[in-house]
This record gives structure tokens, C-alpha cells and sequence, in this order.
């Protein structure tokens, strides 16, 4: 191994400049261990491997089970399934309108299947708002489509932008009475409120989340069948669920020749 020191690579663990050159071309941290590869390089991938690697994806198979179907390394096939969650993440509609739901959820395990050291850093875990679990905050167009993203938390200041940015002016917008909606309507919107705080899930005028509700139990599922996720990974997983919600309703092919188009895209401008 060769250390070497000084060039315009960084760490993505500890962002050190100190790193080993290994002979499989990657390298590897001399603070923190960590084996990474250079993030200048773009990957090289055979378009057969690559859509052997989406069809095994797209059926949920495990990673051992894509490794027996299909001639590759370990390392590569984490790099190419990598490479698919983050064109998934880019593959979203760019602006929503008409009637829109918008809502926020938290992601994480159970309290009792905490890390001792995660239990004794947050001190307790609560459901719902001013949990230490990870928000999420979404945005459903009635035609079926969704966008998703990772928040710091769930403030007004952070959860308005956002709307400003995905939802077109004039649309309405649909919401619970969170405080942190209020203002909605002055900024161009015809803001319709559910108040699920007496159990009211619809207006019976057609104005509910009962579709971005839909999305947070069919992403929870998912996320719970993964048994665990690190929570720098978080996003590529969130993306990788909005995207098979949102064409779910395509077939197989297409959803395969899609995958493939935009993975290319992602290589050409990565």
C-alpha cells in the first residue's frame, strides 16, 4: 500500500486527506479505516450486467441472491445498486399541481431495539413530533405521484419552502392542523384543513391525506423489511421507495428500460 497525502480527494467518513492507495484501485483512510474509492472516477458498466442487476433489483431480491443470478463482484454490484437508488432519487416530477396532500412522518426502530449508545444520547424516544427519530416530509399529487424528502424537523420555516418549490401557485393543498401549515394560503394557495386531532380523517368534501397516509404505511413496511438502515444511507432508500410508488403502475419492461435510461443519464453527468 501507498499513503499518500495531499491530493484533491477526501474521506467521506472523517474527511482526511491522509489515505492508503490499495491495489484494487480504491483507498483507504489512514484516521478512520475507512476503504473508499476515488469520487472523481466514474463507474464502467456493461449494459447486459446493468439490466440483469435492475431485473434481479426491481424483484426485491437480497444481495446473496443477485451474487448467485448474476456474474459479479460484491463490490461492484454495491456500487451499481448505489448507483440505481441515486437515479432513483432524481427521477421525480418537478412540480406538483391541481389538488395536493402534504404531510410529515418520523423514521425509525422501536425505542426497545435501540443501540445502548443511541438510548443514552436522545434519553428516551416519543412517537410523533419532538421524537429523536428522523422526519420525513411529503408531498402527494391526487393523479398518484409523490415526492419525499429528508428534514431537519418539522417547522414552518423548513416545511413552507418546500412547498413554495414542489407545488405550482393556486393549487390546493390539503393538511392537517399542524401550526407549522399556517400562512399557506397567503402565499397563493387555497389551503383545505383535515383535524385529526378529533378523528376526522376527511372533510367529506373531498379534502383528506388519506393517500399521503397510504404512502407513509407502504414506506414504513418496507423500510421495517430491511431490518435496519444506517441512517447516512437514508435518502438513497427514500428515494428508492417514492420511485416504485410512483411507477408502480407500469409494467416490468418499461419499469426496467426506465431504470436503465436514467442510470446512463446519471453516469454521463455524474
Amino acid at each position: 500500500m501507498l499513503l499518500i497525502v495531499g491530493m484533491n480527494i477526501y474521506c467521506p467518513k472523517c474527511s482526511s486527506k491522509r489515505y492508503w492507495s490499495l491495489k484494487d484501485g480504491r483507498f483507504r483512510c489512514s484516521i478512520c479505516r475507512k476503504t473508499f474509492t476515488d469520487p472523481r472516477k466514474k463507474i464502467r458498466i456493461q449494459r447486459s450486467v446493468l439490466k440483469s442487476v435492475i431485473q434481479e433489483f426491481l424483484l426485491e431480491h437480497s444481495t446473496n441472491t443477485i451474487l448467485i443470478r448474476v456474474n459479479i463482484s460484491k463490490y461492484m454490484l454495491l456500487k451499481i445498486l448505489t448507483l440505481i437508488r441515486m437515479a432513483m432519487t432524481k427521477d421525480v416530477p418537478q412540480v406538483f399541481e391541481g389538488t395536493v396532500e402534504v404531510d410529515e412522518t418520523y423514521l425509525g426502530g422501536q425505542w426497545k431495539n435501540k443501540r445502548l449508545s443511541v438510548k443514552r444520547a436522545t434519553k428516551g424516544s416519543k412517537r410523533g413530533r419532538g421524537t429523536s427519530k428522523q422526519a420525513v416530509f411529503g408531498i402527494l399529487c391526487r393523479s398518484g405521484k409523490v415526492w419525499a424528502e429528508l428534514i431537519d424537523n418539522a417547522e414552518g420555516k423548513e416545511l413552507q419552502p418546500l412547498i413554495l418549490k414542489q407545488v405550482k401557485k393556486g393549487s390546493t393543498i390539503c393538511s392537517d392542523t399542524w401550526k407549522g401549515y399556517t400562512g399557506i394560503a397567503a402565499k397563493g394557495y387555497v389551503h383545505r384543513l383535515v383535524n385529526h386531532l378529533k378523528n376526522a380523517y376527511s372533510d367529506m368534501k373531498g379534502n383528506h391525506i388519506n393517500g399521503l397516509e397510504g404512502f407513509w404505511g407502504y414506506l414504513k413496511r418496507k423500510l421495517a423489511a430491511k431490518g435496519g438502515i444506517r441512517k447516512e444511507r437514508l435518502h438513497l432508500y427514500l428515494g428508492e421507495y417514492v420511485w416504485r410508488y410512483n411507477y408502480r403502475n407500469i409494467n416490468f419492461k418499461e419499469q426496467v428500460n426506465r431504470l436503465i435510461t436514467i442510470c446512463y443519464q446519471n453516469i454521463r453527468s455524474g
